[in-house]
């Protein structure tokens, strides 16, 4: 299972995240946890403290194996396209309750982007993790998905986006489905989270067609304890839990 999950900051995609990963390490299977996001906050939802994730340096920022695995340096401008990198998930992943976690960082660029060896480095490791064939691998994204490449997003099992009740949040996922069309992908599924009332699935249901919609987490202020305390969803609210094991059994039939 290769699960990528995207949405805008703080709609809930880090609490899907999560306990997916950890929902699937309780039942024996091997979990690689990808933190994508520039905000990351994964590894406080799957149960690290924060002094613990303090100490986490992101892959990107990581300059002395970045240039050994592109060979680039000040003196060198030339690097690798495709560098081995295909260790660096095991070697530098955390572990905690079950699931590997990797921070990746992000790149700071400007204008349209960069080809950068910090950009290539995380490009190859997102796509040497779509190879793991007996893993579950979920990728916590930002909003865009600039860092798949056509090979990596065409590996992916799903897309999900998670949404809120709102226009701008619809607009997201329209906006990931173009790019995710753009890359070959054809299935982009959503999963409607903070659900107050039945006005606010309608409203979903009106605003994403049902084939894509995987289902809805409800307003929980378990959840937002948790978050207060840096502490993980999943050992605050066997409500959420519910709701989220029902929408990966859908993920596994499927």
């Amino acid at each position: 299972m290769k699960v990528a999950i995207t949405g805008k900051g703080g709609v809930g995609k880090t609490t899907l995240s999560s306990t997916l990963a950890r929902l699937y390490a309780d039942e024996g299977r091997t979990v690689l946890a990808a933190d994508v996001d520039p905000d990351a906050n994964l590894g406080l939802a799957l149960g690290l403290s924060q002094e613990e994730v303090d100490r986490i340096v992101p892959i990107s920022k990581m300059r002395t194996l970045v240039e050994e695995r592109t060979g680039a340096s000040a003196a060198n401008n030339f690097f690798k396209l495709n560098p081995h990198v295909s260790d660096i998930p095991d070697t530098f992943s955390k572990e905690i309750n079950g699931v590997k976690l990797l921070v990746m960082g992000t790149v700071d660029v400007g204008g349209s982007g960069c080809v950068c060896p910090e950009h290539v480095m995380l490009k190859s490791i997102l796509s040497a993790m779509t190879y793991r064939k007996n893993d579950v691998v979920i990728m916590d994204m930002e909003a865009g998905l600039e860092h798949l490449g056509r090979g990596t997003a065409a590996n992916m099992d799903q897309f999900i986006v998670v949404i809120e009740p709102g226009a701008r949040s619809v607009q997201t996922y329209r906006n990931v489905k173009r790019l995710a069309s753009d890359l070959g992908v054809k299935q982009v599924r959503v999963v409607a989270n903070k659900i107050r009332d039945e006005s606010d699935e309608e409203f979903i249901r009106s605003a994403i067609p049902a084939e894509d919609l995987l289902g809805f987490i409800h307003y929980n202020p378990d959840i937002i304890d948790a978050d207060r305390q840096g502490k993980s969803p999943y050992d605050f609210s066997p409500t959420a839990i519910d709701e989220i094991r029902k929408i990966k059994a859908i993920l596994d039939r499927e």
